[in-house]
Formats: C-alpha cells, structure tokens, sequence
C-alpha cells in the first residue's frame, strides 16, 4: 500500500475472523518492522513475546479479559520494555564494540564518550536518584540542560516511548501486508508477566506496553467510522 493509504487503513480491530488464516511471515515482517524503529539513543530496549503455545495462547487470552480482540486473534504478541540491567549493559557494551570497530565518521570520540561515561550514568546507580535530581536542575539554572531521566521511573518510562513507537512500526506492517491488529491495554500485567517468563521480583525493571492481537477483519470488529476530534484542539502554530 501507499504509505498514507496504509496510516488512514490501520484501524484497531475488536474481532477478527476465525476462518481467514495470517501466515507467519506476516507476524516474522512485522516484527523486522518493530525492531527498524526508533529508539532513545538505540539502546533497543524492548522484548518481544510472540505467544505460539496453544495453551500459553489460551491463557493470556484469559489475562487480556477474555475480550474479543484477543479471543479470535490469529497472533498474540506481548510487547515489553525492559531497561534492566542485564538488557541495558548487553546493549550498551554492544554499541561500544560497534563503534570501536566500525568507528563514526566525524562523531566517533563524542559517541564513545557519550555510551561509555552517559550511559550508565543514565540507566544506573538509580541509589543515587536525589542527587541526580539535584545536579540536573542545578545546571539547568545556568544553561539548557535534560532534567530527566533521573530516577527508575524515568528510564521506565524512556523504555516505554521507546517501545510503543515500535508498536506502531508492527502494527503498520500487519496492515501494509492486507490484514489488521488491535493494541489492547486492557489486560492483568501480573498475569501476563508470569505467561510470558518475566520473574515478579527480578525483572522489576520490565513492564508490559501492550498486548497486540493479529487477524483479518470482521466488519463486526469495527465500532464504527474512524473519528478524530476538531484538528484545531490539538495543533497549535505558536
């Protein structure tokens, strides 16, 4: 599809139909999609949990209160930020390799820097957390300067944004192949993480985004024309 044909066709599908089979590679596409997204500072921090086994299917299904837009889904996808520990330092160290190795033309020093000294600075010694606070905003008082993250909940939520944007990627993908997703916030996360492996007190660190269901359309599944609101209310030239 054209790509403007394909932003006005995506709609969220609240029943699919059962009879209407997506192949694999529709899910495999858009998920390639997801991971070419953009990401804060490309410390991809995401994970994402395609839920193939029958009775895993069934029971997050069950987590995702047995509405329709998973009941008569064909995939099940459980989209994840994780900005643990583990996550964030693999991907840190493997930036670095990278860089050292192909080097960046113009910006290598200032990169290297950048994920050596800032990275962990930013995803680490959350211990420190006041004193971060107080150092941001104390050189904010003099220049320019990012007053976040500073605590786990900021990074938390840098995982987040960054996590949602290849939501959309995915999503965009399964329409621009000819069939049709719904992102579900409704679901018990506790439930969801225990389906999908996530540890209650270890991965502490990693929320779930949103659930994605993959399907064709039933017309049924549709609550009515897309509506926005007045442009106006949301756009402002200043």
């Amino acid at each position: 599809m054209e790509f403007f044909e394909v932003i006005q066709s995506r709609r969220s599908i609240r029943k699919y139909l059962k009879d209407v089979t997506v192949p694999e590679s529709v899910v495999e596409n858009a998920l390639d999609a997801a991971l070419l997204a953009p990401n804060s500072s490309n410390m991809q921090t995401w994970q994402f949990f395609w839920v193939k086994t029958p009775e895993k299917k069934q029971k997050l299904i069950e987590a995702c209160l047995n509405q329709n837009a998973a009941r008569t889904a064909q995939h099940l996808v459980v989209v994840v930020s994780n900005t643990s520990g583990h996550h964030w330092k693999r991907n840190q160290k493997e930036m670095i390799r990278h860089i050292t190795k192909n080097g960046i033309e113009n910006a290598h020093p200032l990169v290297l820097k950048y994920y050596s000294t800032l990275m962990p600075l930013t995803y680490g010694f959350h211990f420190l957390a006041p004193l971060k606070w107080l150092l941001f905003n104390a050189i904010g008082l003099f220049k320019p300067m990012s007053r976040h993250p500073w605590s786990h909940r900021d990074v938390q939520e840098v995982g987040i944004k960054s996590a949602a944007l290849a939501c959309e990627n995915f999503m965009l993908a399964v329409t621009a192949q000819g069939f049709d997703s719904c992102p579900m916030e409704g679901f018990d996360e506790w439930r969801v993480r225990r389906i999908i492996g996530l540890k209650p007190f270890f991965d502490f660190s990693a929320r779930v985004v949103m659930v994605i269901s993959v399907g064709k359309r039933d017309e049924k599944g549709l609550w009515g024309p897309q509506l926005r609101f007045d442009k106006d209310w949301f756009i402002q030239r200043i």
